[in-house]
């Protein structure tokens, strides 16, 4: 099967995705409105997370089956214009457009399994798996298509069960009544190793998304101390992001999945772990564009959620990840993610970029201790869990 990466994904609408949901958020807590800045980061949340629930599926396609063939492409090529049209439809939409966001949505995760049905005549446990994941599509989809049909504050509410049953239904493995089950788990591997490279491509564009985010803001942003510092910051964030992710676990990722004695839930968990840190990145970015933007002043407590909440949920999903590859907490993570908390209460009392300076150093910290557990070992092997849960 073909390796490549780019195989089985379009890394430019995902990208595009990214930014608009950042900018999204970013709008939301730019609000004169407590509560709405509040609600940035549900939005945010009920916005994100459709969209990495498409890569995920698209990602598990693609390693299931082999992207070289014709109709694999072609139900690529329209995952990819379907994440496209449902990113531009981001900046307008609780008040309109809902339509344009949960249409394609729906029609892709329904789609796909019948598409998938058609195709693999003979293979009745495949087929059965794909058929259980099409009811759940089918009934998620009559509360993405409510959504889209009334506004406001009810849209979010209806979006939120929907995806809610979305993942549900994948946690479930799709189980659903008088329908057979297939032999396997529903999120194996399926005799390759290609998924953890789509979880790992993912999470480089995340980061990727933020240096651009950054660079963006501050190219039409006056050249001030304060907006060179917070661009700065945001910059060094983003490099410790990358150094603290790849430090050993997800270096051997690939290698822990196919160690596993239950390689399935493995993928899953460590796929799960993979949205935690695609979401704290998010959150991240969207910091660093407040902090550049409103780099003095006092710190509104929404901004202060993004600002360290997003690395606290970053360094969560390094942890579980950790967890999958070694069977352990990371001890140096969770005191991260604790002095994080730690930091909230004095830093509110201080402008943003402080505050994002702060969870800087915090990131640093966990980095540099890091570099000195590894300092003189050679590269640990995996040692992942009997079973993954």
């Amino acid at each position: 099967m073909d390796r490549t990466p780019q195989a089985g994904t379009t890394p430019g609408p995902w990208v595009f995705a990214l930014i608009t949901v950042t900018e999204r958020i970013v709008v939301d807590l730019s609000s004169q409105s407590a509560t709405l800045r509040w609600l940035a980061l549900l939005h945010g949340l009920v916005l994100a997370l459709p969209m990495l629930w498409l890569w995920t599926t698209t990602a598990e396609i693609t390693s299931r089956f082999d992207p070289r063939h014709r109709w694999i492409q072609l139900m690529i090529l329209v995952s990819a214009f379907g994440l496209h049209f449902m990113s531009t439809s981001v900046p307008d939409m609780f008040s309109g457009r809902g339509a344009g966001y949960a249409v394609p949505y729906v029609l892709l995760q329904v789609g796909r399994p019948l598409l998938l049905l058609s195709a693999l005549r003979g293979n009745k446990a495949v087929r059965a798996s794909y058929a259980r994941r099409g009811v759940w599509s089918a009934v998620s989809a009559v509360i993405w298509i409510g959504g889209a049909l009334v506004r406001g504050e009810y849209r979010v509410a209806l979006w939120s069960v929907a995806i809610a049953v979305d993942l549900l239904g994948a946690r479930l493995s799709w189980r659903a009544p008088g329908m057979r089950e297939s032999t396997g788990r529903a999120w194996a591997v399926a005799g390759s190793s290609n998924l953890p490279d789509r979880y790992q491509q993912l999470l480089f564009l995340a980061v990727g998304e933020t240096v651009l985010s950054a660079g963006l803001v501050y190219a039409v942003q006056p050249v001030t101390v304060a907006a060179t510092a917070g661009f700065v910051v945001a910059f060094l964030s983003t490099v410790l992001l990358w150094r603290i992710y790849f430090y050993r676990a997800g270096k051997v990722f690939a290698d822990a999945i196919s160690m596993s004695t239950d390689p399935a839930a493995a993928a899953r968990v460590g796929g799960a772990a993979h949205v935690l840190l695609v979401l704290g990145i998010v959150a991240m970015a969207a910091g660093s564009q407040i902090v550049q933007e409103h780099p003095g002043g006092h710190t509104q407590p929404a901004w202060l959620a993004v600002i360290l909440g997003g690395p606290a949920l970053f360094l969560i999903g390094r942890l579980r990840l950790e967890h999958v590859v070694y069977n352990r907490i990371s001890s140096r993570r969770l005191v991260g993610i604790i002095v994080l908390l730690l930091l909230a209460l004095p830093l509110a009392f201080g402008p943003p970029l402080v505050a994002a300076t702060a969870a800087t150093a915090v990131l640093f910290g966990v980095a540099l201790a890091d570099a000195r557990q590894a300092a003189g070992r050679p590269l640990e092997a995996p040692s992942p869990p009997p079973r993954s849960n």
